[in-house]
């Protein structure tokens, strides 16, 4: 899979790219293009972004500057998939990422505060998507959110295959993660249910999938 992400600060993913899962799928399973819009712009002195129109604090990234650096990428021939990451797309869960990482070529767009002309989603991308309805100062942070989500999807992401075994059916479901305990059994009297100790799977399982419905959203 290849995933790309274009962005104001590259370097900002540093820590990412050297990190389980990601570190492990790298040049293997994912490949991890970063790009920097200010490498393409085709304004003066590095310029991206502008004052909105109408007024207003903030800048906003521009719509000639996103497309120049996906033509200089991409040419003609664009991934299915071009992702705005803004606080008005589509909410990312599990039942999404299970759907990215199934693609070949995903290209990411973040920005920096205030955003995206509005624009480049309307006409240069084909979804755009959220990790919660709130407001950051970049779209960095919902690109590592979202890198990660989909690199742990990947074969051999985690050395015992727990990234594609783990207790995500019941988030594929829209349900919640079940409680998860470990050793000690007890501590001050507070005790794991009798039942992960008890070495019947299939009651396990069932315990399990009740707690996960008790957890959810009704």
């Amino acid at each position: 899979m290849r995933l790309d992400v274009l962005t104001q600060v590259p370097h900002a993913f540093g820590w990412l790219t050297e990190q389980k899962p990601v570190a492990t799928v790298l040049g293997t399973e994912l490949e991890l293009r970063l790009f920097n819009y200010r490498d393409t712009t085709p304004l003066r002195a590095g310029q991206v972004d502008d004052s909105p129109y109408g007024g207003g604090a903030g800048m906003v990234l521009r719509v000639d500057v996103v497309s120049a650096a996906l033509d200089a990428i991409y040419g003609d021939t664009r991934p299915a998939r071009v992702i705005a990451l803004t606080p008005q797309g589509r909410q990312l869960d599990q039942a999404l990422v299970e759907e990215l990482s199934l693609e070949p070529d995903i290209a990411v767009l973040s920005s920096r505060f205030e955003g995206f002309d509005a624009r480049i989603v309307d006409y240069l991308c084909t979804d755009s998507i959220s990790i919660g309805p709130y407001v950051l100062s970049g779209g960095e942070l919902p690109a590592m959110v979202l890198v990660d989500a989909i690199a742990r999807r990947l074969p051999g992401a985690l050395a015992d295959g727990s990234g594609e075994n783990e207790s995500f059916s019941a988030a594929l479901d829209g349900g919640i993660e079940y409680p998860h305990y470990t050793r000690p059994s007890e501590f001050n009297g507070w005790e794991v249910p009798e039942v992960l100790l008890s070495g019947n799977h299939a009651n396990i399982d069932s315990w399990r999938s009740e707690q996960s419905r008790l957890r959810s959203p009704a």
